[in-house]
């Protein structure tokens, strides 16, 4: 009964300490996307990234802060996992945009994981105090590294589903043109069989 008073009380613990959003979400040519993430000041948060799908698999990213301040701005970028550390308690910025291209769409799996806020009181802590504060570091760190899992197993689920997607159309394509292949070709030997007929046929003479 103490181990499952325990599990519950780290796994609440693990959930308060680090908040994740996963998203997939698709770029039109010459659109852009933004999404948005009130953090408190002080507070640790990360943008993870990566274009799955469309063109040269790169987009341009930029970051904002409530000032609308650029945290960070790159361009043709493929992937990338950036971390920040929230200066002022607001809403922040993730924009990624594809007005470059012409014509392609662009497909990026992203999250943004925002870590515990800060609320530990000043002065020095004790000995249980320290003892907790080596729990929360361990159970943070089990967080982090689940997240991180968690976010590759989303991104090879969606890896997979396109390249199902990929294979089936190809599949499809190939089918087809067998087929129109197959046509053509009972089409040349029934003219060649009907031309060597009449190639050889006597005419009669009446």
């Amino acid at each position: 009964m103490k181990k499952l008073s325990l599990f519950i009380t780290i796994f609440a613990l693990m959930q308060m300490m680090y908040r994740s959003q996963a998203f997939v979400v698709n770029v039109d040519a010459h659109n852009e996307e933004c999404f948005f993430e009130k953090i408190e000041a002080g507070t640790k948060f990360s943008v993870t990234f990566e274009v799955i799908d469309g063109g040269f698999l790169d987009i341009d990213i930029k970051v904002t802060g409530p000032d609308n301040s650029i945290m960070h701005q790159s361009v043709k970028e493929s992937s990338s996992r950036l971390t920040f550390a929230a200066v002022t308690t607001g809403v922040y910025t993730v924009c990624f945009d594809n007005s470059k291209s012409s014509m392609t769409p662009k497909m990026v799996m992203f999250s943004i994981d925002v870590g515990e806020s800060p609320h530990r009181a000043p002065g020095a802590p004790g000995e249980d105090e320290v003892g907790h504060t080596k729990l929360e570091d361990m159970i943070r760190e089990l967080s982090g590294t689940l997240t991180s899992v968690k976010h590759e197993q989303e991104y090879m689920h969606v890896r997979d589903k396109i390249h199902r997607s990929i294979n089936e159309s190809t599949n499809s394509r190939v089918v087809l043109w067998s087929t129109f292949e197959a046509l053509v070709l009972v089409l040349m030997t029934v003219g060649q069989v009907y031309y060597l007929k009449r190639f050889f046929e006597v005419k009669r003479v009446v």
